[in-house]
């Protein structure tokens, strides 16, 4: 081996590269996508082994690589919150474990809270890094209950006068805190090296990683992790204003964190996971006013400095697609799920290359057949004249290993450019 999986490296990274700047490739790129549990369970281990075990992670996404041969992969762990046991040492609400609160070998879910009040706005305008500390924090993480105790930080700024909140952090129940904070950072520190160490390994076996750096979409983190959907939806039409001003206050950070964290990592990707911004969660009216304005500006300043955004299209965009249309041409690779794939191709071929599209169901359910034609139509329909990515429109868990196979081997046959 030369240090790059005998050229594979080279030659599968400018296959993508050359999708993503709307060329057209030897032939279409074939990835996996986030495969969340998909490795473990085709590894056979559990889920609730590869969230707590790192080096079991690895290892089920060392055979799931080697055995399948992507053209590129998301780094493991991505979808399934892996290192868990930090999770667990914070005593996080905003997840149930696999084998915490569900079966071992169901895969995590997700647990919606009230982070932020609806009559917390002001003071979340007011200082976000203050709110988070002494309100966010104590919310989502149980152990961090006791930061609520804490005086308004602006009294750090006085100086040796400042050393009297010392005296709040001899408490006991200030010690638990930053012990478990203290026990999951060895847990992370400890993942995060061993993860450098895979992706080295991976890179040197031939397998490009689409991204380092991820982040959500302004509208999102407040959906998400501030007031929860029902909140936010309420907050459209009861203070909208309030709303807005969120979500202004969050656009410069978001794009700052991702481009600090994409250079440090040395990976121009980065990606944006979209949840609330389809058809179906906001109308087309709201679309244009709460969500479309700060998601542009976080994509275009990414693409100024360079970078190279992967945005998730999660839900129905179709009726979205001429917005999109408008982002500049060839920097953006736009992941779909629901999209229909003919109208994403007339309306998006000549601005973005466009990924993912086939059904995680039919990997799971379909027949032999089904699968082949399915990749088959795909490749016909979005990947004609190039701009194409296989991939699954969403989370692949409970795909079949046989009928993931069938789909990697037709696209690689089926998806040769002339």
């Amino acid at each position: 081996m030369d240090g790059n999986g005998d050229g594979l490296y080279e030659q599968r990274q400018k296959r993508i590269c050359d999708a993503i700047a709307l060329k057209v490739p030897d032939r279409v790129p074939v990835w996996m996508g986030d495969a969340g549990y998909f490795p473990a369970r085709y590894s056979g281990f559990t889920c609730e082994e590869v969230m707590f075990d790192s080096d079991k992670l690895f290892a089920a996404y060392r055979k799931t690589l080697t055995d399948f041969a992507p053209d590129a992969f998301f780094g493991p762990g991505v979808s399934i919150r892996s290192p868990a046991g930090a999770l667990e040492a914070l005593d996080c609400k905003t997840i149930r474990l696999p084998g915490r609160g569900v079966s071992a070998k169901s895969s995590h879910q997700a647990l919606e809270l009230e982070g932020m009040k609806a009559e917390e706005y002001d003071e979340f305008l007011d200082d976000p890094v203050e709110f988070a500390i002494r309100r966010f924090l104590p919310r989502v993480h149980g152990v961090m209950k006791p930061l609520e105790n804490l005086p308004p930080l602006h009294g750090l700024l006085s100086g040796y006068s400042s050393t009297a909140m010392s005296a709040l952090f001899a408490q006991p129940e200030f010690f638990a805190a930053f012990e478990a904070w203290y026990k999951a950072g060895l847990i992370v520190r400890k993942h995060q090296t061993a993860a450098a160490a895979f992706m080295q390994e991976m890179k040197v076996a031939g397998f490009p990683q689409m991204f380092v750096a991820g982040v959500n979409a302004p509208f999102d983190i407040i959906s998400d992790y501030l007031r929860g959907m029902r909140g936010t939806m309420t907050d459209m039409y009861r203070r909208p204003e309030k709303l807005l001003a969120a979500i202004d206050k969050l656009t410069p950070r978001v794009i700052g964190s991702a481009i600090a964290a994409a250079r440090a990592s040395g990976n121009p990707g980065v990606v944006l996971t979209l949840h609330r911004g389809a058809d179906g969660f906001m109308s087309l009216k709201q679309f244009e006013t709460f969500y479309w304005p700060s998601l542009k500006k976080v994509l275009l300043a990414l693409v100024d400095a360079g970078l190279t955004p992967y945005p998730f299209f999660e839900g129905d965009y179709t009726s979205r697609l001429e917005y999109l249309a408008t982002l500049p041409k060839g920097k953006i690779l736009g992941l779909f799920d629901n999209t229909d794939p003919a109208e994403a191709k007339k309306a998006l071929g000549g601005t973005m290359c466009i990924a993912g599209m086939m059904p995680a169901s039919l990997l799971q359910v379909g027949t032999p057949e089904e699968v082949r034609a399915y990749t088959r139509k795909l490749i016909d329909v979005v990947g004609k004249d190039g701009g194409y990515m296989m991939g699954p429109k969403s989370i692949m868990d409970e795909a079949k290993p046989e009928l993931v196979k069938i789909w990697f081997d037709t696209a690689k046959e089926y998806g040769v450019y002339a």
